[in-house]
């Protein structure tokens, strides 16, 4: 019998005619382009609506409880305060019904939102805008789940960065979009405040309009009860995120990332003002140059990750994150002060271009951080569960993001300045994201292999396809390098165990890496049988939790370039999972062009046989290749047969 949560998945399961050329072409596809246009609209409505009320603030009320430097700070907290309150209530409702509903009714809930909004603009009435801020938050908070729940539903892996992506990017150009046209337009003589008004309300009923095309998206847990109760539902969801420690670990990145974000975010108008010594333009300017940062890094993810959900983007984020938050430290600390500039006064000055620089590679590589933690988060996720863990990581964004308004404004008390904050900001990423490499450390050993095939090789892969996205299967490839892993990491979608032969945990840095990558060495049976039956033993636990197990058949690197026999331990595994019921795949694969290398052996004059000698014999970018075969079933696997099917991938 096919359950609801299946039936669900299959209905909107994509196909191959759904295959497209790179995420551009999303946009003309029905499953993804109402929706997407439906998110732009929301996003740029809820910062035009922000970003109006809080230059309204800054620059033309005067308010004695809400001083303008700390205005920022206190509309962001209240605008993210639903998201801790409400966010396992949303979670269930999106797990439990149709996803196309959900969008329906919670653009419904914007235009009302929205028409009092316009009423507190045009009366100047603080207190009703803040509390439209607080709705406005329910309304994100609503909506957050189905977004991130809906993608992995109508899209397959392979289009999850690239989907993400886009997202990531319309977002962004919305949040543009609406703070330039929020700050322009209630800036205004006289009609300001009203301009604001007609214009949140017309883009909400743009978002409802445009969200009656989004197709069905059939609820994947139908039968689940609501519990209402927002503080155990809330703890409940923590703890089922926390079931997959790798996914509960991104999220707890993704959190620190709208930490890291909310700081810069909330200051820039003070920023703009007090710092660089600009208007309402400067800090529209900034929020420009922020904004299409973000969006640059996110499309770049599916260019530099092969289609693929590549994790070792991350680390590569972090590591510029911190590098321009520092260096924007740097450019603004000794800014001279100055009369209040306009526009075309502060971009001809030379010394506001290192700024603009640094925010936009700031931004750009948050970009490269965040899409690939959302699409790991929504790969392996359980489907039925899903929005309950994205309730789960905006439950953490909102306690992330308030802990980020009240230590910004503990520092701004204790008299630190704005630059200091940034540069708080900056090495306290460094130290988080470290951190988070360590314990997870799937992100470093990705990035290594990420490197690895940008910036040592050229990779070329050809049928990664064939690599299965999902369940147990046994991968065999020849042996040519020290690096054979890491360069069959940088393929896969998904992590890979190796059975790796005991000497090579021996060797200086990559011994490290091969234990970090938790691969499973093995001795030959003569010299110690014990280690040799662990090493199947684990192998086999690897099968049994449905991963992927990669081994070297030749059971040796080879010493003059050539494929060895295939011994059979490829065929004692297979056999001992079978005998449990497990009918593992074999995916055969082939590493061309590697011999050679510094990597690889070499014969020295006097015929001594080494590796990693004379590093640059190959020069820089030498071009290897992998290529992947079809899946041979468990009932067809021999020895001799996988290396006739490598040895004529090596010939392909």
């Amino acid at each position: 019998m096919t359950t609801p949560a299946a039936a669900a998945t299959a209905a909107t399961a994509p196909h191959e005619a759904n295959a497209h050329a790179n995420q551009f072409a999303l946009l003309k596809q029905r499953r993804f382009a109402p929706f997407f246009w439906t998110q732009f609209a929301g996003a740029a409505n809820d910062n035009l609506f922000k970003f109006a009320f809080t230059v309204m603030v800054t620059y033309q009320l005067q308010l004695s409880w809400m001083p303008p430097a700390m205005a920022g700070l206190a509309i962001g907290a209240l605008f993210i305060l639903p998201f801790l309150l409400f966010s396992a209530t949303a979670g269930q409702l999106t797990d439990k019904f149709d996803k196309t509903k959900m969008i329906r009714f919670v653009k419904n809930l914007e235009i009302a939102i929205m028409l009092l909004a316009a009423w507190g603009f045009v009366t100047a009435d603080a207190v009703v805008l803040l509390g439209c801020v607080f709705l406005m938050g329910l309304h994100s908070t609503l909506f957050g789940p189905v977004k991130f729940a809906y993608l992995p539903q109508v899209l397959d892996a392979r289009e999850l960065t690239g989907g993400n992506g886009m997202v990531e990017m319309g977002t962004f150009v919305a949040i543009l979009l609406g703070q330039v046209a929020g700050g322009l337009l209630v800036a205004l003589p006289q009609v300001g405040h009203a301009t604001v008004a007609v214009a949140c309300v017309l883009l909400a009923l743009v978002g409802r309009g445009v969200a009656q095309a989004i197709p069905r998206a059939p609820a994947t847990d139908p039968g689940l009860v609501i519990n209402w109760n927002p503080f155990s539902e809330t703890w409940r969801n923590l703890k089922l995120a926390h079931g997959n420690i790798v996914v509960f670990r991104s999220l707890l990145g993704i959190s620190w990332m709208w930490f890291f974000g909310a700081v810069f975010l909330s200051q820039f108008p003070s920023f703009a003002k007090e710092v660089l010594h600009g208007d309402e333009q400067v800090a529209s300017l900034l929020l420009v140059v922020f904004s299409v940062g973000i969006g640059v890094g996110s499309l770049l993810c599916e260019t530099l990750s092969r289609r693929q959900v590549e994790i070792g983007l991350v680390p590569l984020g972090a590591i510029g994150m911190s590098v321009f938050a520092i260096d924007l430290y740097f450019a603004s600390r000794a800014l001279p002060p100055v009369a209040v500039m306009g526009l075309g006064a502060f971009v001809g000055q030379a010394a506001h271009w290192r700024v603009m620089a640094d925010l936009a590679l700031l931004s750009l590589f948050a970009g490269l951080y965040s899409v690939p933690m959302y699409a790991l988060i929504q790969l392996r996720s359980q489907p039925t569960h899903r929005a309950r863990i994205i309730a789960a990581n905006n439950i953490l964004n909102a306690l992330f993001m308030i802990g980020s308004s009240v230590i910004a404004g503990a520092l701004l008390g204790a008299g630190f300045t704005i630059p200091q904050i940034f540069l708080f900001t900056g090495i306290a990423n460094a130290v988080v994201a470290f951190y988070i490499f360590m314990l997870v450390p799937e992100y470093l050993l990705r990035f290594i292999a990420w490197m690895l095939s940008h910036f040592v090789y050229r990779f070329e892969i050809k049928g990664d396809e064939h690599i299965p996205t999902e369940g147990a299967a046994v991968l065999v490839c020849n042996h040519v390098s020290f690096i054979d892993a890491i360069l069959l990491m940088a393929a896969s979608p998904r992590p890979i165990r190796f059975i790796m032969d005991h000497r090579i945990f021996k060797v200086p840095v990559l011994g490290w890496l091969f234990r970090l990558a938790k691969a499973i060495p093995i001795a030959p049976q003569k010299e110690d049988p014990a280690a040799y039956e662990a090493a199947f033993a684990r192998a086999l636990g690897v099968l049994r939790e449905g991963d992927l197990l990669a081994i070297f058949p030749e059971g040796a690197i080879t010493r003059d370039g050539q494929l060895q026999p295939f011994k059979g331990g490829v065929m004692k595994i297979i056999e001992s999972a079978r005998a449990e019921g497990i009918e593992p795949p074999v995916i055969p694969m082939a590493l061309t062009n590697l011999w050679g290398s510094y990597f690889s052996r070499i014969e020295l004059r006097g015929g001594e046989n080494v590796a990693m000698a004379k590093p640059f014999r190959r020069g820089f970018f030498s071009r290897v290749g992998l290529h992947v075969g079809h899946a041979v079933p468990p009932v067809e696997v021999r020895p001799e047969a996988l290396q006739q099917r490598v040895s004529g991938l090596l010939a392909a």
